[in-house]
């Protein structure tokens, strides 16, 4: 089982908190020191539409200038925005059993885990 996500972003935290807590092994990407590829990203929007991996609440979209959101209306442009600004992405994800789960609740999560 695999995180990615930003070591500082709070959520990130909290899951990683929870997993920890729980007994939960898992390996951690951090997006700012180790990037992310194309080919993840296609694997997670095989998955899962552009409009949710895409985090178009943050403060790094609101961040952007109206034509480059406007520009985005596709999974190929969106793919390109996250891979320039991986913040961009709805963070953490957690890829277990081939599967993701985006963002973090304790009841997902509890239930994703049988706990």
């Amino acid at each position: 089982m695999r995180m990615y996500g930003l070591e500082k972003c709070g959520t990130v935290q909290k899951a990683r908190a929870w997993l920890d807590a729980s007994g939960q092994a898992y390996d951690f990407h951090d997006f700012k020191s180790q990037g992310v590829t194309r080919e993840q990203l296609e694997v997670w929007l095989a998955q899962v539409p552009w409009e949710r991996l895409c985090n178009r609440a943050g403060l790094t979209w609101r961040a952007l200038p109206a034509e480059r959101k406007e520009a985005v209306t596709s999974p190929e442009q969106a793919i390109e925005l996250m891979m320039e600004k991986p913040s961009l992405i709805k963070r953490p994800v957690l890829e277990k059993d081939g599967q993701i789960e985006l963002g973090f609740s304790e009841k997902r999560y509890a239930a994703l885990f049988g706990v």
